[in-house]
């Protein structure tokens, strides 16, 4: 199954609730990957990553421990930075997404490649942290929606325009997948769905529930980048099975190893499973038959064949008692009674 056509209903992460200068600072077009590289000779390998800005470290040599330098964020690749340095003005660099943690690269500058630096996801648009490289704690860089793959995007921090990473779409929040970069596995964040439309932290692909189907949504067809989560209705659903998770569709019947095993069930309560999955209310009624074909497995055999004479003596008398319930039951009595009296011998 392609990544497109699982929907996935993860623990969402927690919603951007504070965003630096450096995460709205304006991307100057044009950038690219100007300025000069740091030779792999300049980065002293033992010492950088280790949280501490020490041994010659500085911004400009290593940046994951001693922040990006001042001025990195203001849309303009200048003076000493570089992608290795500033991949918010310079754009990240060419190796950045050909899976290996290049020499140069750190979770500061090449979260595709390296993962997530520890304090991403803390709420908290750190030094070494950037719209590029952190999105949920630093909020979507401003190109990020315009339709354009720009050089300080990645399918990591802007998955609308760069599409998803290679392993979005298999059931698990891996490290560096967090509810921006893939949704999929991850869940939207924890702020979509309240109505609000944050430019932020959402845009249509990222949570068209607040924001709206992103344009092509909904023509039938799943194309790039549209996903599970951005577009249902094209994509259909995302659960995987197994992945640990429960998700929507899946059944103890049809997903025993993350729904557990099935109990069988009896003919009445099947019989109230199914009619619960049908909108009496609505005038002709509305129902989903997977819903009711998920109730109806629960039974065994015998139990399945007196729910169906239940239930199509139910949808025949649809016409005549609409919603009343009652009405059902009266014009339907010998029918209950049987199920009544149905059992299952194991």
């Amino acid at each position: 199954m392609s990544n497109a056509a699982r929907l996935i209903i993860r623990p969402s992460f927690i919603a951007v609730l504070g965003v630096s200068a450096l995460s709205v600072a304006a991307l100057a077009g044009g950038c690219g990957r100007s300025g000069p590289l740091i030779e792999d000779n300049d980065i002293n390998t033992e010492d950088c990553g280790n949280s501490i800005c020490d041994g010659g470290e500085a911004c400009d040599t290593c940046p994951v421990d001693c922040g990006f330098c001042e001025g990195c964020g203001d849309g303009t690749c200048v003076n000493q930075e570089s992608c290795s340095n500033c991949p918010a003005d310079c754009g990240v660099c060419e190796s950045c997404g050909n899976a290996a943690c290049d020499a140069g690269e750190t979770c500061a500058t090449c979260v595709q490649d390296c993962g997530a630096c520890a304090s991403c996801g803390d709420l908290v648009c750190d030094a070494s942290e950037s719209c590029a490289t952190c999105p949920v704690d630093c909020g979507l860089c401003a190109t990020c929606g315009n339709g354009a793959c720009d050089a300080a995007e990645t399918c990591a921090s802007c998955p609308s325009d760069c599409g998803v990473c290679t392993n979005c779409g298999n059931g698990f929040c891996e490290s560096g997948e967090d509810c921006f970069s893939c949704a999929p596995d991850c869940g939207v964040c924890q702020s979509c769905g309240n109505g609000v439309c944050n430019p932020q932290n959402e845009d249509c692909f990222l949570c068209p529930e607040d924001c709206g189907q992103c344009e092509g949504c909904g023509n039938g067809l799943c194309s790039a980048p549209e996903t599970c989560a951005s577009c249902q209705t094209d994509c259909g659903v995302c659960s995987v099975c197994p992945n640990g998770q429960c998700e929507d569709f899946e059944t103890c019947a049809i997903c025993p190893q993350d729904c557990g095993q099935c109990e069988p069930l009896g003919c009445l309560e099947i019989v109230t499973c199914a009619l619960g999955c049908i909108d009496l209310n609505q005038n002709p009624p509305e129902f989903s038959i997977t819903c009711v074909a998920n109730c109806v497995s629960l039974g065994c055999a015998d139990v399945q064949f007196f729910v169906d004479q239940v239930l199509n003596c139910a949808v025949a008398n649809l016409p005549t008692c609409g919603g009343d319930f009652g009405c059902i039951q009266s014009e339907c009595g010998e029918e209950f009674a049987a199920c009544l009296n149905a059992n299952c011998t194991q």
